[in-house]
């Protein structure tokens, strides 16, 4: 099936897209940081080996992409994010090309096992000397993503981000295999691969607001950051399949999933994918507006904690109405030239590849 006959759905998105005022400035600063750290080569800091071309940096419009998340986010804030996503997206495609591209798992390990000693515990540990810029992106972020008012962080955003970089090597033996995961398992595979555990960290950020502790390890609040988390990834998978299947013939994605558990073609996987995606906002509306008034009544929140529960919901449905936004319009995203593989039936194999970049 050539890449042009697939129809691409687009996921349901009820909630307005809105820009952050600080967008010219971070756009003029968008590739200051990336060349410093060597992921972009440049003149006066030359990289053995950058990550990206200019023209593909640009391409990923990564500082749209911060600024239609956090609209709300101050220009301190904004920019700590933005590094943060570069660095996410960093670190996926100097992973796709170096392992995924070559199968070298053993090369994927060990690499990996590297980058784990660069997400300490504790505040105040010595990091190793940085070998690489992903190895510098993320030494260099350990100085800044824990401020006074986000100390209580550390340990939760280390640990997934921990979960994002070994779900590479997972992808990693899933395609050298062809092993394509069962949905329910890779529904929630997909937070860890996408990074999802990561985004309250960035709503809160952007917000300065958190989600009650008398709430917080509800019932409701948890199905209510599962369905969030979910939208993302899921709805990135329908958005970057074609680059994914077509260059990097990846088997780590919800429309093959769906085909194979199905046993049904790729457009029909596609329209699936896009109504589980839905589905999964709905939910989270539902928990919105139906359980979570009853959990804050019994709870006994006082005003102010519901002034700041509600910031950091608007918050949430800035960061889904952004990224939806991203995935639309987004040059990554760009539909390839060429074919995209129809996907077999069931029981059959995908050749093994690489794959995405973690908003792929």
């Amino acid at each position: 099936m050539k890449v042009q006959d697939i129809e691409l759905p687009i996921p349901r998105m009820p909630y307005p897209v809105r820009l952050n005022p600080y967008l010219p400035v971070l756009r003029q600063e968008t590739e200051t940081w990336a060349r410093e750290m060597g992921m972009l080569a440049g003149d006066e800091t030359p990289s053995d080996r950058p990550i990206w071309t200019r023209s593909q940096f640009h391409a990923m419009a990564v500082d749209q992409l911060t600024a239609w998340t956090l609209p709300d986010a101050s220009l301190l804030g904004l920019r700590l994010n933005h590094r943060f996503n570069l660095w996410a997206l960093a670190w996926d495609d100097y992973f796709a090309s170096a392992f995924k591209q070559t199968g070298d798992l053993a090369g994927a390990q060990a690499f990996t096992s590297r980058l784990h000693a660069f997400l300490p515990a504790e505040p105040g540990a010595r990091l190793p000397e940085s070998v690489n810029a992903v190895e510098k992106g993320l030494a260099d972020l350990q100085q800044r993503l824990f401020p006074p008012r986000l100390a209580h962080w550390r340990r939760q955003l280390n640990r997934a981000l921990a979960r994002y970089i070994d779900a590479g090597v997972q992808e990693l033996v899933n395609s050298r295999s062809g092993r394509v995961p069962d949905l329910i398992e890779y529904a929630q595979f997909r937070r860890e691969s996408f990074a999802a555990y990561t985004a309250p960290y960035s709503v809160e950020l952007a917000t300065g607001a958190r989600i009650p502790e008398q709430i917080r390890h509800t019932r409701t609040v948890c199905a209510l950051l599962d369905a969030f988390m979910d939208y993302m990834g899921l709805a990135n998978d329908i958005a970057s399949y074609q680059r994914e299947v077509h260059d990097e013939y990846d088997v780590n994605n919800l429309v093959v999933v769906l085909a194979t558990s199905r046993g049904s073609t790729v457009q029909e996987a596609m329209h699936a994918a896009a109504d589980l995606v839905t589905a999964r906002l709905r939910h989270f509306e539902h928990l919105v507006q139906s359980e979570l008034p009853p959990l804050v009544q019994r709870a006994g929140l006082d005003q102010g904690e519901r002034i700041e529960l509600e910031a950091w919901l608007r918050g949430a449905r800035s960061f889904l109405s952004g990224l939806h936004a991203w995935y639309t319009g987004a040059p990554r995203y760009a539909a390839v030239s060429g074919s995209v593989p129809e996907q077999r039936k069931a029981g059959a194999t995908v050749p093994a590849r690489a794959r995405h970049p973690s908003a792929s």
